[in-house]
Formats: C-alpha cells, sequence, structure tokens
C-alpha cells in the first residue's frame, strides 16, 4: 500500500511541477509573445493568404476549424481506402472497407482514436505515419486551438473577434506538439520501443519455435498520440505491448505525456485571462475529481474478484487483465488518466477490470471527459460546467450570475446545457437504438450486465473523444463503424461550435467591476460548488442505466456469479 501511494505521489508531483511551467509558456504562444518561429509561421501561412494579425469571428473561427478536419476527414479517407496502391506497404495489407475506413478516418480527425481493427496487422506505413500520426498532431491542434479562442473570448472587452485558427493551429503544432513530440520519441527509442520502416524482424523463441514479431515508426508515433491524448495505438495490444510501452519509467513518462498538456491547459488559461486564480481553481477542481476517481477505482482493484482467486495479487487484488510489469497500482493510474483525459490507450484491459473499476473509468468518461479532458478541449468542457455553476449561484443570490466580470445570460446558459445533453444522446440514444435493432446483442462478448456495460463503455468512449474499449466487444461491423462514428462527431463538434458561441458571445460584453454581490469564482466554495454541479449532472445523467450494467455486475459478483 505504501509503495502504492508513493508511486501516485511521484506521478503527481512530477506531472503538475511539469505543467506549471508548460502552461505558462503555451500561454505566451497563443498571445504571441513567442516569436522565434516566426519565419516558420510566415513560410506555412503566407503561401495561403493568412495574415497572422487578422481576428476572425468565432463563426468564420468555426467554419475554418470545420473545413480544415472535413478536408483531413477526406485525405484519410481515401488513404486508408486505397493503401494497399499507395507506397511504404512492406506488409501488402488491403485498404479498408468503406465502412471502418469511414470509422477510422472519423476517430482520428476528431481526436477519439477508436480503433475497430488491429493496427499492425491492417494499417501499412505509410497509413500509419501520413494518415494517423499526421491527424494526431492536427487533431491535438485543433483542439488546442478551441481552447485558445475561448480563453481570448473571455478575456476580451468588446470585441468580435477570438483569435485566427490557422494561427493557432500552426503555433500549437509548431512551439508545443513537435517539440515536445521529439523529446518524447527520443526517449521511447531509448527504451526500447523500434522506430523502422522495416516490417517485421525473425526470430527463435527459447522452445526452438519460429515467430515473426511486426516492427515499424513506433516511437514518432506513441509520442504523438500520447501528447496529443489521441491514444490509438501501433500494435492491438496498445500500451501494455513491450514495444509500445517498454518498461516501468516509459510507463510513467508516457502517463504524464497524457496529462501534461490538459493540466498545462488551467494555467495557460488564468494567463490569459489575466487572473492565475481562475486557472487555479479548475485545476484544483478537476484534482478532486481525479483524486475521488483514482481512489474508487484503486480501492475496486485492490478489492479484486473473489470468484477469480487464480488471477489475484499475493498482496491483496486482481491482475487479470493487467501487465506484470505495471502491477495493480500502474494499470489504475494509466486507467484513471486514460479515461479522465480523452486519450483512450491502455496498458491493461478494461473489460477485466472489476465491475465497479469500471464503472469508474466509465463515468470518467460520461462526465465529459474534463478531468483533465484532452487536449485543449478538457478545459473548454469543463468552462461549460462553469457557466451552469455560476448560473446556479446567481439563482441562489437572486442576482444575475457573472463570470469574469461578464453577466452570463440566457443566450449562454441555453447553449451550454444544449451542449451537455450530447453525451446522452450519443451513449443513451445509439445504445439504445443499437439493442433495438439487434446489432448490440450480436456484438457483445459477454452475456448479462456485462455486455451491456460493453455496449455502453463503446458508445461512452465514442462520444467522449476517448478511444478505449471493453475489448469483448466486437465493434467492426457495418452498423456500429458508421453509428460510432456519428457519436464521435457530436462528441467533438457538438461540443466545440457551441462553446466558440459562448465564447464569441461573451468577447463581445462589457466588463464590470467586482461589487458585494458578485460571487468569486477562484475560491473553495466556487470549486466544490462546481465539483457538486458536475457530480449531479453525471449522476442523475448516467445512473439509471450503470445500475443495469456494472453496479447490477457487482451485485452479482458478491453473489458468486460472473460473466
Amino acid at each position: 500500500m505504501i509503495n502504492d501511494l508513493t508511486q501516485a505521489a511521484l506521478f503527481a508531483a512530477l506531472l503538475v511541477a511539469l505543467a506549471i511551467p508548460l502552461g505558462l509558456y503555451m500561454a505566451r504562444v497563443f498571445t504571441g509573445d513567442m516569436t522565434f518561429l516566426a519565419p516558420v509561421e510566415r513560410a506555412l501561412l503566407g503561401p495561403a493568404g493568412v495574415n497572422t494579425g487578422e481576428g476572425q469571428h468565432w463563426t468564420r473561427y468555426a467554419l475554418s476549424l470545420i473545413a480544415f478536419n472535413a478536408a483531413g476527414f477526406a485525405l484519410l479517407f481515401v488513404i486508408l481506402r486505397y493503401q494497399n496502391l499507395l507506397p511504404l506497404n512492406p506488409q501488402g495489407f488491403d485498404g479498408m472497407s468503406a465502412h471502418l475506413a469511414f470509422n477510422t478516418a472519423i476517430s482520428f480527425v476528431t481526436n477519439t482514436n477508436w480503433q475497430s481493427y488491429g493496427g499492425e496487422s491492417t494499417l501499412s506505413h505509410f497509413s500509419q505515419m501520413a494518415g494517423l500520426t499526421t491527424q494526431n498532431f492536427v487533431s491535438a491542434a485543433s483542439g488546442m486551438a478551441v481552447a485558445a479562442a475561448v480563453a481570448r473570448g473571455l478575456a476580451s472587452r468588446q470585441q468580435r473577434t477570438i483569435g485566427n485558427f490557422w494561427v493557432d493551429l500552426v503555433r500549437a503544432t509548431l512551439y508545443v506538439l513537435l517539440p515536445l513530440s521529439i523529446i518524447l520519441a527520443i526517449a521511447m527509442v531509448w527504451f526500447g520501443s523500434p522506430q523502422t520502416l522495416a516490417a517485421s524482424a525473425d526470430a527463435t523463441t527459447l522452445e526452438g519455435a519460429k515467430q515473426t514479431i511486426a516492427l515499424g515508426p513506433v516511437a514518432s508515433q506513441i509520442a504523438i498520440k500520447q501528447l496529443g491524448t489521441n491514444g490509438g495505438g501501433f500494435f492491438n495490444a496498445n500500451s501494455a505491448h513491450p514495444f509500445e510501452n517498454p518498461t516501468a519509467i516509459s510507463n510513467l513518462i508516457t502517463m504524464i505525456a497524457i496529462l501534461i498538456i490538459p493540466v498545462a491547459f488551467c494555467f495557460t488559461y488564468g494567463r490569459m485571462v489575466r487572473d492565475t486564480r481562475q486557472g487555479i481553481a479548475l485545476f484544483a477542481a478537476m484534482g478532486v475529481l481525479i483524486v475521488i476517481a483514482f481512489t474508487g477505482l484503486y480501492a475496486a482493484e485492490r478489492y479484486g474478484n473473489p470468484s477469480i482467486a487464480a488471477y489475484a495479487d499475493p498482496a491483496g487484488g486482481s491482475m487479470e487483465g493487467k501487465e506484470v510489469r505495471f502491477g495493480i497500482i500502474g494499470s489504475v493510474l494509466w486507467a484513471v488518466s486514460t479515461t479522465a483525459a480523452s486519450n483512450g490507450s491502455v496498458n491493461a484491459m478494461h473489460d477485466s477490470l472489476t465491475p465497479l473499476g469500471g464503472l469508474i473509468a466509465m463515468l470518467n468518461i460520461q462526465l465529459g471527459e474534463v478531468v483533465y479532458g484532452g487536449a485543449g478541449v478538457g478545459l473548454t468542457g469543463m468552462l461549460l460546467f462553469v457557466i451552469l455553476t455560476v448560473f446556479l449561484a446567481g439563482l441562489m443570490v437572486g442576482r444575475t450570475p457573472e463570470y469574469l466580470g461578464k453577466k452570463i445570460e440566457a443566450r449562454e446558459v441555453k447553449l451550454a446545457a444544449l451542449t451537455l445533453m450530447i453525451m446522452p444522446i450519443g451513449v443513451l440514444v445509439l445504445c439504445g437504438l443499437a439493442i433495438l435493432v439487434g446489432t448490440a446483442q450480436s456484438s457483445v462478448q459477454d452475456a448479462g450486465p456485462h455486455g451491456l456495460s460493453e455496449l455502453l463503455y463503446a458508445y461512452s468512449s465514442a462520444t467522449g473523444n476517448n478511444g478505449s474499449a471493453f475489448a469483448g466487444f466486437n465493434a467492426n461491423v457495418g452498423w456500429h463503424n458508421v453509428f460510432l462514428g456519428i457519436s464521435m462527431m457530436l462528441g467533438r463538434f457538438g461540443y466545440i461550435i457551441p462553446i466558440l458561441a459562448i465564447a464569441g458571445s461573451l468577447a463581445g460584453k462589457k466588463t464590470a467591476a467586482a461589487s458585494a454581490g458578485t460571487f468569486p469564482t477562484h475560491g473553495i466554495v466556487f470549486v466544490v460548488l462546481l465539483v457538486v454541479t458536475i457530480l449531479i449532472v453525471g449522476a442523475l445523467t448516467f445512473l439509471p442505466v450503470l445500475a443495469l450494467g456494472p453496479i447490477a455486475e457487482h451485485v452479482s459478483m458478491l453473489a458468486g456469479k460472473v460473466f
């Protein structure tokens, strides 16, 4: 227990120590104070006719984002569909089916990285590099650009613009994602991850058997998939594979990589709105929620499943589906990190988590992945809850709610409330539709409540742009590839467009000075109210169906029945 908590404390301390300076650095990047790569910016933006000094109204900003992502989807779809005709395909893989290419292209464009396929047995090196890795960069940069635009909108005083999407996209890539990815990729090669254009290597096992080991440009994709909160994996086993995650040290470093940009954005936000206390308050609220999630998941896995004694850890707890290299604590820390962020990579099989452990991982996603969420979009998702919280606080004191000195009026509250309907629609409505037409029953691996959990997790992961899965669920069928793709689009653009509209609305408003009746949004009371609001919204929305899935499975487990 002491060793486990020491590892958790070390992880948290290193994460915060690295995230604070990164957050302050990113604030300088998005405010235009970092200019050492200005010639490269001009070389990229100039030929496209982009004026780096010209801002965009929120509608133009949103249209630019949608157009860019639509073009990325079309290009990636073609690459995946016709990879057999493209170079760097030493394995001789055929192109993907139309519905799988559709699902995969949407998945990587929306920063979800859901995979209905095994990477090393499906995709060529060209598809991995020119297709997926490229989208890992630009989808993360798109989310970071949105966060920067929203921060500008909240900080602006009677302005019509919230920045320039193209400038933000380039700066996020050049100044943040690219240098960090180069450093991490080199570290991963040092740890033992391959980085080669070779297709495979032949080996002889200790028993004398012949084995073919898949290879490829692994380290470079690992770096950006973690830093960009993309997830996905070069190999089907994801970060449980020794080539993707060779050692306990690589496990620690890549966990930090998953959360470092989302955590850093709290401090970026505080600096950009010119009130660091606001960023610290969001960081604290997210911190409370992630500690609650870690405590619950760790307790559930340490208790284990009494029905599966063969997979028990001698120190107590279940090792089913977990890597011996990482143990329970390494697996739990990763599961919390990857579902709190919209990352989705896994170093243990979530399908093998205890019922309550799986519930917590699923609920992390269903809350909107705002703890600390995806690169940039986690912050914007949390700001939606902030708007609802200050609205509720305003009702309690009988006064028009304010945030950062700006009146929160009906338009902003309606947009926030409607946006928070995206998760229930993507999860509950589409799950119900799958059950109604019968595709759910044919795709789940297990009977009873665990089968329902597999289905719920899949659509929660897709709508939350997470990408992890209960691995027993067979998603590579036409119905799920299409409707999971639809849920990914809902979860991505159904959040981004309204939050940009809110930012644009607030950017044009006057800023009023704080008065005796102003509810402070940087103190302990606000943090507690924000946390309670998030938990109530999540509980009221998903508790009934969770009672039929993981909670019912837990009760059955205690009675000695497993699924």
